[in-house]
């Protein structure tokens, strides 16, 4: 069931209001590499003296280089925050697409105050970091896992903020709460799904847009069938 809510949010991806929202997406993720990229550049010396052999003007080229691909590369961690940053700012764009194709029939629901999301996800995004920061170690000691690692605590993580951020437009903070809590492994194998594209570079630029529309069509299964 969790990959035909994925399908449908996959077969939806050619919406105007989708294609809006991923074009600032990928315009905010982009931007947010830049400066950090910019960043470092400017941190680095224009020549490197190394002893005994002088001025090296061409090892800081290397070096800017490397930092480029280093960047990209970090996207794949960047893009858990972003992700996060992401649904708080868009959800209702990509809900309302997703319940106007698919649940025409349902009363129109009162956005969450933009205030009450700032907050939430403010919070989860400092949860986010430390629980990231503290599974660095465990992503040391099981180096050969430490992707499916990664997954796992992302998986978590980003599913309960999803279905959390969806489910409080209908149910409320408190109704949200009880039934995420009652359905936290379906919740936890949708945001698994989501944190494994995640960490392939460009594909997961368009993950956040695929996540919100999953955890859409999720919560209106399960909300529809209890």
């Amino acid at each position: 069931m969790i990959f035909s809510d994925f399908q449908k949010a996959i077969s939806q991806l050619n919406d105007s209001r989708f294609l809006r929202v991923m074009g600032y997406g990928v315009a905010l993720t982009v931007a947010l590499l830049a400066t950090v990229t910019m960043g470092v550049q400017w941190i680095l010396p224009d020549t490197i003296s190394l002893p005994w052999v002088g001025e090296i003007a061409w090892l800081s080229s290397l070096l800017s280089g490397f930092v480029l691909f280093a960047m990209i590369g970090m996207s794949v961690f960047l893009m858990v925050p972003v992700a996060s940053i992401f649904t708080g700012f868009f959800l209702e764009q990509v809900a309302d697409a997703v319940e106007d194709k698919h649940y025409p029939t349902l009363a129109d629901v009162s956005p969450v105050p933009f205030m009450d999301m700032l907050i939430d996800s403010a919070k989860f995004l400092a949860l986010l970091v430390v629980v990231n920061l503290c599974a660095l170690v465990l992503y040391l000691i099981f180096t050969p896992i430490a992707p499916i690692l990664f997954w796992a605590v992302n998986g978590m993580l980003l599913g309960r903020e999803y279905f959390q951020l969806v489910a409080m437009r209908k149910l409320g903070r408190a109704g949200a709460n009880a039934m995420r809590k009652k359905h936290r492994f379906q919740i936890f194998l949708a945001g698994f799904l989501m944190a494994v594209p995640l960490s392939v570079p460009f594909i997961n630029l368009f993950i956040p847009v695929l996540g919100v529309a999953t955890f859409t069509h999720l919560f209106h299964r399960i909300n529809t069938a209890k």
